[in-house]
């Protein structure tokens, strides 16, 4: 017997996470448990509609859509081993007949990921090592830290160390954005890279002002400051800046990533696994991007709350020559998390571990059992609705 549980899952957080684009007190994100025969995996995706244009209802409404019985159907006749090679070679659309917005694929993608995992014994790095560089793995990998608009520089600078990489989220100040970064780069000297997200949130008008003043105080990034997919002016941007430009929301497919190196509008791209449509998307984004000469970093929605964490930080173990990994702020934000054992960050020297265990090394606990929401079994007609229970 086959069925699928979907948790939609509003975890509340110790403290909100501000920047240009949103203000977040909880989580928001779908997490998607399917069970096949006796193996199960666990998925997640974060719709972000600043981002992707998706949100968690559309989500859910074009998964109800998603002809699962197909898809437990191709798991039980497809050897696993073949079923992973296939998803590598062709990808989960082509490989699963299914299409969608980025999250969907996401969702669904890292679900049949993580059981395909349990089932052949593979690690997180393993299930995506065709995707990676086959350059030895380190034990651990540093984590940038982020200075988002909920607290200020000094108690940034006296708690967050060390320092790998800074990410500060710019205000609606520019003048306080550039004595942030006079600060910092006081406090790290010149071997550790600054970059000033801005989230859309500058204009054709200032942007060059503005990138001139943080340059002249010491950023050597900047991320997403025009409106997205702007790009001529991002163009113009990057040629007269003197600071790198990264991308993010700018580019969530390939096809993005196309036009950005068309334009000449960026130096590097924010990869992200929910927004660049699953893990295997984001991995192929990786690979363009190097071919082309742009730089990446790994970076996260805020408020992932399992999956999507170890799905990243996999790829980031598979890549080595990423600027910089955000390993999200999951152990800050959450009291009780919804998955054991909990994404961890080494906070006395701000590193990761890859992820134990099969898959992407989390299962759901208890704490997950108030978030369910839909539950579908193979053979039904529709989703049940567990809120009406």
């Amino acid at each position: 017997m086959s069925e699928a549980l979907l948790y939609r899952v509003e975890l509340p957080m110790r403290s909100a996470f501000e920047h240009p684009a949103a203000r977040r007190k909880t989580s928001d994100s779908l997490v998607l448990r399917l069970d096949a025969d006796g193996a199960y995996g666990v998925g997640e995706c974060a719709p972000r509609s600043y981002v992707t244009g998706e949100t968690s209802d559309g989500v859910v409404e074009a998964l109800r859509r998603v002809p699962l019985d197909r898809v437990f159907a191709r798991i039980r006749a497809t050897a696993a081993a073949e079923l992973l090679e296939r998803l590598h070679a062709d990808g989960f659309e082509a490989a699963f007949g299914v299409s969608g917005g980025s999250n969907l694929i996401c969702l669904l993608e890292t679900a049949v990921l993580d059981l395909l995992g349990k089932q052949l014994e593979l690690s997180a790095r393993e299930l995506l090592g065709s995707v990676g560089s086959k350059r030895e793995e380190p034990g651990r990998l540093p984590v940038s830290q982020v200075l988002d608009l909920s607290i200020d520089v000094e108690e940034f600078l006296a708690t967050r160390g060390p320092f790998h990489f800074v990410k500060i989220k710019a205000s609606e100040d520019i003048a306080r954005d550039a004595r942030t970064v006079r600060a910092i780069r006081d406090h790290v000297g010149d071997s550790v890279s600054i970059m000033v997200d801005a989230n859309m949130s500058w204009t054709p008008e200032n942007a060059l002002g503005h990138a001139w003043r943080l340059r002249d105080c010491g950023v050597d990034l900047i991320e997403e400051p025009l409106p997205k997919g702007d790009w001529e002016s991002l163009r113009s941007l990057r040629r007269g800046a003197g600071v790198g430009i990264m991308l993010d929301e700018s580019v969530c497919t390939l096809d993005d990533a196309r036009t950005a190196v068309e334009y000449g509008a960026c130096d590097a791209v924010n990869v992200r696994v929910a927004k660049n449509g699953g893990v295997l998307r984001a991995g192929r984004l990786v690979g363009y991007a190097r071919e082309h000469g742009l730089a990446f970093q790994f970076g996260v929605q805020v408020a992932e709350v399992g999956p999507l964490i170890n799905a990243s930080r996999a790829l980031a173990f598979r890549h080595l020559d990423a600027l910089t990994v955000e390993a999200g702020q999951s152990d800050r934000f959450f009291p009780e998390m919804i998955v054991a054992p909990p994404p961890a960050v080494d906070r006395l020297t701000n590193t990761i571990a890859p992820a134990g265990g099969h898959g992407f090394g989390v299962t759901l606990n208890d704490n997950a059992e108030r978030w369910a929401a839909l539950r579908f079994s193979e053979g039904r007609a529709d989703w049940q609705d567990l809120a009406a229970r």
